[in-house]
């Protein structure tokens, strides 16, 4: 008799297991794929002509003297290898930019983290009433043009007539110059930004919370967990991968920190609120290309590997 040509169960290997059944693969019907090309080209090429090539133009120009004299015969410039990379590593004033964005940054990050945090774990527990009016509330600074929260802050740190000296004034405490004072410029830029960007982490941090299992409280609460015990022990390690989105996108945005100093201070004073960005489109402005090409990279090198180290201390331990 002829063998069945009907499909046999799957035979068992040697040691227990089973063989994997094979996947059946389709394959594209003719045209498909150049159908797919031919839809795709107009952003492929809007892509590479407006971000591929200025990004290896940029990367060029970083190995060159650059000025604005020779935008018209860029093919004439000298090849200077390192050379504006040493210049800006050996710079004072891109130094001292350094040192402010590292200020911004480590000091910025983690309170934009712990109000963001905190106003999630708020209206997820906290408030129940007008919780739409809050959530509204706390993400408008998101969406506000820098220059309106700009007018709104330099009114309200006035040294004379602002409203944080009034109501430091009627506890018989006199408030600094915060935009004018060295010592209190960068700390005002880091309470404006946390006020203006925390929204975001909120929003993310609401998800995130929304995603932890209730009965793992219940359990937790009836075993004797106090609420911090279950937020240490429970919703915290399951925010993890959240936490590590957060801070890895807060962290790349406070890096790059432009917006606040150009509005605000001009980077004054006394370059105590000049960051890196800002450093780089004074290069520009003054005509040296290829030194704030090489700037650009540098931030991107500190990017990558600030990255890099939130993705080793906050990933889950697998």
């Amino acid at each position: 008799m002829a063998e069945s040509t009907l499909a046999r169960p799957p035979v068992a290997a040697e040691g227990g297991g089973s063989r994997k059944p094979r996947v059946a693969r389709i394959a594209p019907r003719p045209g498909e794929s150049r159908a797919a090309w031919i839809l795709a080209s107009p952003f492929l090429l809007l892509f590479a002509v407006f971000t591929v090539w200025p990004v290896f133009q940029s990367l060029f120009m970083s190995f060159t003297d650059t000025r604005r004299r020779d935008l018209r015969t860029p093919f004439a410039v000298d090849f200077v290898a390192f050379e504006n990379y040493a210049r800006a590593l050996s710079d004072p004033t891109f130094l001292k930019a350094a040192g402010n964005t590292a200020y911004f940054v480590v000091v910025g990050v983690p309170l934009t983290l712990a109000v963001a945090l905190a106003a999630a774990v708020l209206l997820d527990r906290g408030i129940t009433r007008l919780r739409a009016f809050f959530r509204l509330g706390f993400y408008t600074p998101v969406i506000t043009s820098i220059v309106a929260v700009a007018v709104v802050w330099r009114f309200l740190l006035q040294p004379d007539s602002g409203l944080v000296n009034t109501v430091l004034g009627w506890f018989g405490i006199t408030g600094p110059n915060w935009l004018g004072d060295p010592n209190w410029a960068m700390p005002s830029l880091i309470a404006m930004a946390v006020w203006r960007n925390f929204g975001t982490g909120m929003i993310i941090f609401l998800a995130g919370l929304q995603g932890v299992p209730y009965m793992l409280h219940e359990a937790a609460a009836i075993d004797g967990a106090t609420g911090w015990q279950r937020f240490w022990h429970i919703t915290f390690p399951l925010l993890r991968p959240t936490l590590l989105f957060v801070s890895v996108t807060t962290a790349i945005g406070y890096l790059q920190f432009f917006e606040e100093p150009f509005v605000m201070t001009e980077g004054g004073p006394l370059d105590s609120t000049l960051s890196l960005a800002f450093y780089t489109y004074r290069q520009f402005s003054f005509g040296n290309f290829g030194l704030a090409s090489a700037v650009s990279y540098l931030i991107f090198v500190v990017i990558a590997a600030v990255t890099v180290l939130q993705f080793r201390l906050l990933r889950e331990n697998t």
